[in-house]
């Protein structure tokens, strides 16, 4: 830790806590009394009002009216922040988030926070496994250097790839690198669970114009077929919560009719399998044609 970043550190401390000895400073920074005296000094110098208390109660506090007066986040602000962090924490495992996580927590104070909200992500062992993908990509960003790895797209088609990245994004429950595919000399989406042997390389790069439009469009979307399904009660949230209430109709006790926009391909027909006999299609018909062979060649890999 630096300098500065231990002089931040003491602020967030002294704006938690009423009074904190030179001791315990020297031990949680693993430096000197003196040390911790000059930086003291030199946040005084800077107008932080830092006060001294003597005694052997004694050490470091800062005024309650800096407290006040600098705190521009209400404790409601404070815990919508923090719910957002400790939400990342969990799809994005970072020292940086953490160390953010504490900060904003010091200024909280002696405001009670009532977590009225809480997000739950799935703890698969996978997202863990990406963390250093995902720390090479973020340096590689910043850095702006270019990025070389092995790519499996769905189709199974292996490929090496350099590719200037500009983007980290993170879609439902997984993550993608946006970026300018150099051997295809255009605006890419990765999968990062489809990257392997990642390398950030010593080639820099200027990012082009307008990289993020460039990266969005470059995401394939595959044309939607609209049909209708009949859904039990149990699944009826499933399509609530990604159509809206507005694509579910009533229509009878057992069921209700689904009108959805879906893939006519193997994404889409996974998906739909996915809800087994709590759904039937019945239109339009070339759909579910299409969606019977996928099932019958699926039903194909267990027979016997």
């Amino acid at each position: 830790m630096n300098k500065i970043e231990r002089l931040i550190s003491i602020i967030m401390i002294l704006l938690k806590k009423d009074v904190v000895s030179s001791n315990e400073f020297a031990q949680l920074f693993n430096v000197s009394k003196r040390t911790i005296l000059r930086d003291m000094e030199a946040l005084s110098l800077a107008n932080i009002p830092i006060y001294a208390v003597n005694g052997v109660q004694g050490g470091y506090g800062i005024l309650n009216e800096y407290k006040v007066d600098k705190r521009l986040l209400s404790s409601s602000d404070l815990e919508n922040i923090l719910t957002a962090l400790n939400g990342l924490e969990q799809i994005f495992i970072s020292e940086e988030v953490e160390r953010t996580i504490k900060k904003i927590e010091a200024m909280v104070g002696p405001m009670s926070l009532t977590g009225s909200i809480r997000l739950s992500f799935y703890d698969w062992k996978g997202r863990s496994e990406i963390d250093h993908t995902l720390k090479t990509c973020q340096d590689a960003i910043t850095l702006k250097k270019c990025v070389s790895f092995d790519y499996l797209d769905k189709t199974g088609a292996a490929t090496h790839r350099i590719a200037e990245p500009y983007l980290l994004h993170f879609s439902e429950m997984s993550w993608y690198l946006k970026g300018f595919c150099l051997d295809r000399m255009s605006y890419r989406t990765f999968k990062l669970s489809r990257i392997d042997n990642l390398m950030m390389s010593e080639q820099t790069f200027s990012p082009r114009e307008h990289p993020s439009e460039g990266a969005r469009g470059a995401k394939y979307q595959p044309a939607l077929v609209t049909i209708k399904a009949l859904i039990a009660p149990s699944i009826k949230d499933h399509f609530i919560e990604r159509y809206g209430r507005e694509s579910i109709e009533n229509h009878s006790p057992a069921h209700a009719l689904a009108t959805i926009h879906v893939p006519q391909d193997p994404a889409g027909f996974q998906f739909l399998a996915s809800f087994g006999t709590n759904l039937e299609i019945i239109e339009p018909k070339a759909y579910i044609d299409d969606f019977r062979s996928y099932l019958v060649k699926m039903l194909g890999k267990y027979e016997g």
